[in-house]
């Protein structure tokens, strides 16, 4: 049965629902999971291509140079810490195109399990460098790579603290809907500490170790890095970061 305006009853007006799944770039409906979809799906959805090309070459650039060169204690820093960066770019790329409540909860919880996998592996290379450190008596914090590493880690554990307790502990907050209003913030420092680890894995090629004995191109870790930008920023939901999405006018307006 039509309403007044001449559109059927029952019908959601795809212009009311454009706020959580209008992307940065694209149209509304673009990056958002469908019902019933498998969460998997969200992985490749979009210019998630792009960031998984990015991301998987980023890291096999690592891993190879690293296997092909003669193993020893540091050599375990560099294989944790950018598989933690593998996971972590799984973990937001598997939220991102979720939109109902139901998926929210869903992608909220791969998130979290993906994310425990990433804070295990970034831990595990952040002993081994300290390790490592402490038995050569090197010098901490001496190369841009060192402050960027040090920086990346203090914002990692502010993010996981907030997201957590955001999440699964409210109450912290004060009340369920106060912890709900720090979300946006949560989002948007997501995306500046995933560009943080990523200048920070730029910036480990020009230590002398990488140039002088595992020698892992500045320039192919600065083309997967554009990637992997290149496939998350443009999925990100206008709404979800607090910005408001102009509301439909006209005939059409309800």
């Amino acid at each position: 049965m039509a309403s007044a305006t001449g559109i059927p009853n029952g019908i959601p007006n795809l212009n009311e629902q454009n706020g959580e799944e209008e992307p940065l770039l694209g149209r509304a409906g673009d990056v958002a999971q469908q019902e019933g979809r498998a969460l998997y799906h969200n992985l490749f959805m979009g210019t998630a291509v792009i960031a998984q090309a990015g991301i998987i070459l980023l890291t096999a650039s690592v891993w190879a140079n690293i296997l092909l060169s003669d193993l020893m204690l540091f050599s375990a820093h560099p294989l944790l810490n950018s598989a933690g960066l593998l996971f972590l770019t799984q973990s937001i790329l598997i939220l991102q195109p979720t939109h109902t409540a139901t998926q929210k909860r869903q992608g909220t919880i791969a998130h979290a399990l993906i994310n425990n996998f990433a804070a295990d592996a970034l831990v595990a290379g952040l002993v081994v460098i300290e390790v490592n450190k402490f038995a050569h008596n090197g010098i901490h914090f001496k190369s841009p790579h060192a402050i960027l590493g040090l920086i990346t880690y203090i914002l990692l554990a502010i993010q996981a603290f907030v997201g957590a307790t955001t999440y699964f502990t409210p109450r912290l907050y004060g009340s369920v809907d106060q912890a709900k209003s720090l979300y946006k913030y949560h989002r948007m420092s997501g995306y500046v500490v995933l560009t943080v680890m990523l200048a920070t894995m730029c910036a480990a090629t020009q230590t002398d170790f990488n140039k002088n004995v595992l020698d892992i191109k500045l320039w192919a870790i600065l083309i997967s890095s554009i990637l992997v930008l290149v496939g998350v920023l443009p999925r990100i939901k206008k709404q979800k970061l607090g910005f408001t999405v102009p509301k439909p006018s006209g005939p059409y307006r309800q």
